[in-house]
């Protein structure tokens, strides 16, 4: 996205006055790449992934550890869902505005209509703190696990916690 999308997050972090530390790095698309920058408290930068049901009626963000990998079909009967699938770039573009690379849990402050459920690995709920994208790949905002559901149920976003 931009800089532009950077600022909007954190405006809203601190008209919440949410505390949080936001690091600037090249353009990252991947958990390996974020790795190479071989950034202070790498195992806290948080996974995410934005998968649909099979009928493209249900819209999931997940945010988990990044030493994690989610199994779709276990998730499924977890969230009572239809099977689910990775969901496209142009699903990622129109619900979340991002694009590949740029997934994060403040992009559900992009789906005006409310169709995407956050799904939050509960092995990151009270977390000190986790690292996500401020809505742009080329910084990582550090924030309490707390503050971030703060901020979702501020917007009204639809948050289930999950053992993945």
């Amino acid at each position: 996205m931009s800089v532009e999308a950077q600022n909007k997050v954190l405006e809203i972090l601190d008209k919440m006055n949410i505390p949080y530390k936001v690091i600037r790095h090249p353009a990252v698309f991947t958990i390996e790449e974020m790795n190479n920058l071989q950034i202070e408290h790498m195992d806290k930068v948080a996974k995410n992934l934005f998968v649909r049901d099979d009928k493209k009626r249900k819209y999931y963000l997940i945010v988990m550890r990044n030493d994690k990998s989610a199994n779709l079909k276990e998730l499924r009967h977890k969230i009572g869902s239809r099977p689910l699938s990775f969901a496209g770039d142009d699903d990622l573009k129109h619900y979340l505005k991002l694009s590949k690379g740029e997934v994060t849990p403040f992009g559900a402050l992009n789906d005006t209509d409310n169709i995407v459920t956050v799904i939050i690995d509960s092995d990151l709920e009270g977390c000190e703190f986790i690292g996500v994208h401020p809505n742009d790949n080329t910084a990582t905002v550090w924030i309490a696990a707390g503050d971030l559901v703060k901020v979702l149920k501020d917007k009204q976003k639809d948050i289930m916690f999950v053992h993945i």
